[in-house]
């Protein structure tokens, strides 16, 4: 007989909460009643979204109580006040990696490996996804295993795992079968992922500079945008990451900002300094992105459509490679594709490629400027405009360095 404990959706939801708010908020932790009904109900981070009252939330960690999974404690604070501790962990003798795994299968259902080391980041630094799946695998190993490797589903590229403390809610079964793993674009290795994007923008240079030249022309919201970043720049430094052909950068210069281009591929660089030689362009990385070099840092850094490659475990480091040289108040501007879907292309303007395009998850890319200690973030999603036979939603986000 298993010395599991089974828990509900309920008791999934409450103890997940629980075991997240202690690694995020130790300073607030244990949870008041009022706390724990709002961490269970919080909209990000849970799959699905619920809406329990507080009855029902009070009701459930009595039940935990008695089963001895939860401490109700009393903390003098002035007055003393009813908070709520979790023993999970204690019960199952989890090392740090495990309990962060558990906590987000708690909270979020079955995810894939690249999933889950992306929404662990917060409570656990897994190196790699190698990392995720050997943690997995022992917790599997177990006498008693706390997880599961599922079948996988059609059009999904790996397996999704679930824990076994406890039924899958219907609802979280419907939304994960839209999971998607973002990791897959790396699945052997960043730098060949690299190689592959710098051959394939080298090699389309010249048509993807001449497809795109007068682009803005029919594109209003994004000029309002970048617009904006002109007057918030107001004759200040401000960099564009990922360059490509030079139009974006020009247009900032032409407005008054003092605008650089950086991009990866070397190409790319040559055919913007060729179209537009008043400007500045140099060959590289997003990711060691360094200061400029008349000012303390830049007013406004712009990643427009550069991380479209990026896995999803690796945006949280490329968006601090971003942030570290902003100004104080500067900002960071993204541009993205959005959605739960990785697009392979073989062939790109003419040209024979091997390049994976990575659809993001708006909320997922908005916490994580917010855990980067971004403030007043903005984020706007647009459709496709079928007449530019886009086939993607847009997302475009401003957020601010307060530091």
């Amino acid at each position: 007989m298993s010395d599991l404990p089974v828990l509900d959706v309920e008791e999934q939801r409450v103890l997940g909460s629980l075991l997240e708010k202690q690694a995020t908020v130790p300073a607030s932790y244990p949870l008041t009643a009022n706390a724990l009904r709002t961490a269970c109900n919080q909209t990000s981070n849970r799959e699905p979204v619920v809406d329990y009252d507080q009855g029902t939330v009070e009701r459930v960690a009595r039940s935990l109580r008695d089963r001895e999974l939860l401490r109700i404690v009393w903390v003098d604070t002035g007055r003393r006040t009813l908070k709520y501790h979790q023993i999970l962990d204690e019960k199952l003798e989890l090392a740090p990696d495990e309990r962060a795994l558990i906590t987000v299968l708690l909270l979020r259902g079955a995810q894939a490996p690249g999933e889950l080391r992306t929404r662990t980041e917060r409570l656990h630094k897994f190196e790699d996804r190698g990392d995720v799946e050997a943690c997995l695998r022992r917790m599997a190993e177990r006498p008693e295993p706390l997880v599961r490797e599922l079948e996988r589903r059609a059009g999904q590229h790996d397996r999704r795992w679930t824990h076994l403390l406890g039924p899958v809610s219907d609802e979280d079964e419907a939304t994960v079968t839209e999971s998607v793993d973002r990791d897959q674009v790396i699945a052997d290795g960043a730098e060949a992922r690299d190689a592959r994007v710098r051959a394939a923008y080298d090699a389309v240079a010249t048509a993807y500079a001449d497809q795109l030249l007068d682009e803005l022309a029919g594109l209003p919201f994004e000029t309002w945008l970048l617009d904006r970043v002109i007057a918030h720049a107001n004759g200040r430094p401000v960099v564009e990451v990922g360059s490509g052909p030079g139009h974006i950068t020009a247009y900032l210069a032409e407005g008054g900002a003092a605008a650089t281009g950086i991009d990866i591929a070397a190409e790319m660089v040559a055919e913007a300094r060729r179209r537009f030689p008043e400007h500045s362009y140099d060959v590289g990385d997003l990711r060691r992105l360094g200061r400029p070099p008349t000012s303390s840092g830049w007013a406004a850094v712009l990643g427009w459509y550069s991380l479209i490659h990026l896995a999803a475990s690796e945006l949280p480091e490329a968006i601090a490679a971003l942030i570290r040289p902003l100004d104080p108040g500067g900002w960071l501007v993204l541009a993205l594709y959005a959605g739960a879907e990785v697009r392979h292309v073989d062939e790109f303007l003419g040209h024979e490629v091997n390049l994976d395009y990575v659809l993001h998850d708006p909320a997922q890319v908005v916490a994580m400027l917010e855990a980067a200690g971004l403030t007043d973030v903005e984020w706007y999603l647009r459709g496709p405009i079928t007449t530019r036979a886009e086939s993607t939603r847009r997302l475009y986000v401003i957020a601010r360095n307060p530091a």
